[in-house]
């Protein structure tokens, strides 16, 4: 009897040890909340990217459970606060989704400043950690800050000019392309990303600014069948994204888990992303040309003039950072350096 209750207290301390073993594998379960579609660009190519390399490099330690198109509740605009107060533990969101929130990061929304994505999602990191990670997003923590590549407009009707956007009502993404479509007598209307398909079928906007790369999953080629782009190098707006992560989430994971994230965040992390973004605009163009649309593309004289019009929303926004307590000229001039540097080194 001894005997048999000796072999049965092995099995089950042997069993209770497997299943010990399991639990320590799995045993940090985090959600990724996101706004978009699964299907889309961003969710494929960049975040469950990341996720693989943090679950492959905690050995299965970490689980991330990845939930796209706001499926955990709320809008878009609350992805931060939803990250800051521990709702969920990351979050991938625009930071125009808030405007004026975060003011620092708004200098490389501005108009025609951006060369490409990935020359610009370095600087924007660079720049983010000596001047943003302990102001505006002092509240979390960042695991990628970058942009998308070139802005550019989808429309009901061909804009080929400057005079042909006046009194157009566009979807707007951040403050900057707003400012910007004010000066060029259009109408801005604010509306998360999410939101363009429908206000596009139902007329409430004429056109939407975004990037080529996230037209596919939204079908705005089939609503929409004129598309204004520039020529090369130049940028009609750029928005930047962050990654965030609960601070006392990230601050409670054990020294090597932690390591795993520090090593999948940063510069590289952010320049990956941002060339992921820029990568998946060629194939989403040639969706829209093989669709029969119209692609309107303007030369890089009259792109000139178009930069040369934007400069008073440059003025207003270091207006604006300046009165926040911001040394607005001194970021701009960082910001342009920045992009000058990484684009020089590509």
């Amino acid at each position: 009897m001894n005997k048999l209750r000796r072999t049965l207290m092995a099995g089950i301390a042997a069993t209770g040890a497997l299943l010990g073993s399991q639990a320590l594998a799995q045993e940090i379960t985090l959600k990724l909340h996101q706004f978009l579609p699964q299907q889309a660009n961003v969710p494929k190519l960049v975040l469950d990217e990341w996720i693989k390399r943090i679950e492959e490099g905690t050995n299965g330690k970490v689980k991330i459970e990845h939930y796209p198109s706001m499926q955990l509740g709320g809008k878009p605009p609350e992805l931060m606060d939803q990250v800051q107060d521990g709702i969920v533990d990351l979050a991938w969101t625009v930071n125009g989704f808030t405007p004026g929130r975060f003011p620092r990061s708004e200098v490389f929304e501005l108009p025609f400043i951006m060369t490409n994505a990935e020359a610009t999602s370095r600087a924007y990191w660079e720049l983010f950690e000596k001047e943003m990670k302990d102001t505006d997003y002092k509240d979390v923590h960042i695991i990628g800050a970058w942009v998308h590549g070139p802005g550019m407009m989808h429309t009901n009707k061909p804009v080929n000019t400057m005079e042909d956007m006046k009194g157009m009502k566009f979807r707007i993404p951040s403050r900057m392309a707003g400012f910007l479509l004010e000066n060029l007598g259009a109408v801005p209307v604010g509306m998360p990303v999410t939101a363009i398909p429908e206000a596009l079928s139902k007329g409430v906007i004429d056109g939407a600014v975004i990037p080529w790369e996230v037209t596919t999953a939204l079908k705005v080629p089939e609503l929409v069948h004129n598309h204004t782009e520039f020529a090369d190098g130049y940028a009609f707006y750029t928005i930047t994204f962050t990654l965030a992560m609960n601070k006392d989430k990230y601050d409670s994971l054990p020294d090597d888990v932690k390591a795993v994230f520090d090593a999948n965040s940063g510069l590289e992390f952010s320049a990956f992303a941002g060339a992921q973004q820029a990568g998946a605009d060629g194939p989403a163009r040639q969706k829209a040309q093989d669709a029969g649309n119209t692609i309107i593309t303007i030369s890089a004289e009259d792109s000139e003039k178009w930069k040369a019009f934007a400069q008073p929303v440059y003025e207003r926004w270091v207006a604006d950072v300046t009165a926040k307590g911001v040394d607005g000229a001194a970021l701009l001039a960082e910001a342009q350096a920045l992009i000058a540097k990484y684009t020089a080194a590509q």
